[in-house]
């Protein structure tokens, strides 16, 4: 799964796209949901919680913590304008 990242996400990363496993090598939960990916995120990447914000699009759509996602998908994280 690739991810696309702006402002400051790009930043906090470390670069403008990130790829998340789509199978479970380390018996990690994967995740299926905007919520679940943000939250492996936020895990992976704990300075991700400083935004209080992030917009997620999937497929150049705005999602919901509830939609579905999966590997095939176009995911953006949009932080807001400032921190």
């Amino acid at each position: 799964m690739t991810i696309l990242l702006f402002g400051a996400t790009k930043d906090i990363i470390g670069t403008p796209t990130l790829s998340v496993p789509t199978a479970s090598l380390s018996g990690k939960k994967i995740p299926n949901t905007v919520g679940e990916l943000k939250r492996f995120l936020e895990n992976t990447y704990p300075e991700l919680k400083s935004i209080s914000k992030v917009t997620v699009a999937v497929n150049q759509n705005y999602a919901s913590d509830n939609d579905k996602i999966n590997s095939y998908d176009e995911i953006a994280l949009i932080p807001p304008p400032n921190r």
